[in-house]
């Protein structure tokens, strides 16, 4: 039981979250199981795909479980990580969107995505710079 207690003054902190710190975490969750789901499919659904439009189905899939990963992550860090953790959440929220759908939307639906892949694409890129920089923020 002392264990417990501890934890829970210890990660008390987290029942009192703000709630773009909960949106984050919720859209983390929903990108997840996106993404599980997506594996599901293509494991079993999607044998009509070519070769390379299965490989970009299944490389778009890790870049969503990853993101979804850090938005996790990047929602309980937005406490500390002020402005810089903010920018950071969101252009990993708005590139997962942009990223995945653009090559989910081309690959299984051949719909003119234009550029949404390649601009989702460079906001996750800068977005993990970004939150690196967070790293390195003054304490207020």
């Amino acid at each position: 039981m002392l264990v417990v207690e501890a934890f829970v003054v210890r990660y008390s902190n987290l029942y009192t979250l703000g709630m773009f710190s909960r949106f984050c975490i919720f859209f983390g969750g929903l990108a997840g199981s996106a993404a599980v789901a997506m594996a599901a499919l293509a494991a079993h659904g999607l044998a009509s795909l070519s070769p390379a439009a299965l490989g970009a189905v299944r490389n778009t899939i890790e870049m969503q479980g990853w993101h979804a990963i850090a938005l996790v992550a990047v929602g309980a860090w937005l406490p500390r990580g002020g402005l810089l953790a903010r920018l950071a959440a969101s252009g990993f929220a708005l590139g997962t969107l942009l990223f995945c759908g653009g090559v989910y939307g081309h690959e299984l639906a051949d719909l003119p995505v234009g550029a949404f892949a390649p601009v989702g694409g460079t906001m996750l890129i800068l977005s993990w710079l970004v939150l690196a920089a967070s790293a390195f923020r003054r304490s207020a």
